[in-house]
């Protein structure tokens, strides 16, 4: 037997993912699947795709359950962990892919979530400048949200670098449906969101505060756009230059040595723009550079799977990471297509 984990809130999306890349892992063993209203159910009947599961039943969630596995995976709505988490031994490892602790500042939660804040966690993107190291010395790890890491990839490797002012940074991004959940909504129906785009949230999106926290930006114009998909994000981030008669080379070199030997973020060649779709089922990010001739901005445009690196993957790299694994473990670099 490898480490025991559960995994909270299988019944969804990001749970149901998080189940097929533990399916995979060498070292991870699932020994229980919760959700709380299908308790008692088969995983397969709310995930088919999941044959290799087909004696596991789903749990009742509660901290008995969990407690029972080396690691937790907490996928729950937001604010449905923290007390969870209170009833769990403080010795346990837990990765929650929630927005709990994932902010420092307790005004910037009430603003955006609004309740009380339950607290600040390690923040669980790796490949931020020194956080790999925390990340593996954490028993409690914050999983990024998923535009979160679609803009902090490529923006905060040019603020650190003074490339780019931290003032006045627009993001358009396009997420598939299923970043809103599994639970029905008619806005979410498939005749509803075929042949169209809607943007929502706007000025007002609750990955802002995330983002400026981990890359220092001090203003963010966040517009997110739903878009007729099942899962992927594009994101375009445009930036002011600090100075003028910046390069789109330099801004590629400040990109290049950023990521260069990360496993999971890639800079793709000049020319090659990032595609949602070559990001499905991987736990990659593309990006790309520009600077735009007309303002003279930099733009730097990424992709990834939503479920991918922005929820499940990301927390299987994290929790790699917490256990002494090798951080690839269960994971791919590779999308599939078609």
């Amino acid at each position: 037997m490898g480490v025991t984990v559960a995994v909270a809130g299988a019944s969804g999306y990001a749970g149901g993912e998080l189940l097929r890349l533990l399916a995979g892992h060498p070292d991870l063993e699932v020994i229980a699947a919760t959700g709380h209203s299908h308790a008692g159910q088969p995983v397969t009947d709310l995930h088919p795709q999941l044959v290799s599961y087909g004696d596991l039943v789903f749990s009742d969630t509660s901290a008995d359950v969990l407690a029972a596995a080396d690691l937790v995976f907490l996928a729950l709505p937001h604010g449905a962990s923290a007390a969870l988490v209170a009833e769990l031994p403080g010795h346990r490892k837990v990765v929650d892919l929630g927005a709990d602790f994932r902010l420092a500042d307790a005004a910037a939660w009430q603003r955006y979530y609004g309740g009380a804040h339950a607290g600040t966690w390690t923040y669980g993107l790796p490949e931020l400048p020194g956080q790999r190291a925390v990340i593996a010395a954490s028993d409690r790890v914050a999983n990024t949200g998923c535009y979160a890491v679609s803009v902090i990839t490529a923006l905060a490797p040019l603020i650190a670098a003074g490339l780019v002012e931290a003032e006045d940074v627009v993001v358009v991004a396009s997420s598939g449906t299923s970043g809103a959940g599994r639970a029905a909504k008619l806005s979410l129906l498939g005749t509803e969101v075929m042949a169209d785009l809607s943007a929502y949230k706007v000025g007002a999106h609750q990955h802002v505060p995330e983002i400026r926290q981990a890359t220092g930006a001090r203003s963010l114009s966040m517009t997110p756009v739903l878009a007729p998909m099942a899962r992927g994000i594009l994101a375009t981030v445009a930036a002011r230059p600090s100075s003028p008669g910046l390069q789109v080379e330099q801004v590629r070199e400040v990109l290049h040595h950023a990521y260069a030997g990360e496993p999971f973020v890639h800079l793709l060649p000049a020319g090659r723009q990032p595609h949602t779709a070559a990001t499905l089922g991987s736990n990659s990010v593309q990006l790309q550079a520009a600077v735009d001739i007309d303002s003279g901005r930099v733009i730097v445009t990424s992709a990834l799977d939503n479920l991918g690196k922005g929820a499940a993957g990301q927390a299987v790299q994290n929790a790699n990471l917490m256990l002494g694994l090798d951080e690839t473990a269960g994971l791919s670099a590779n999308g599939v297509a078609p």
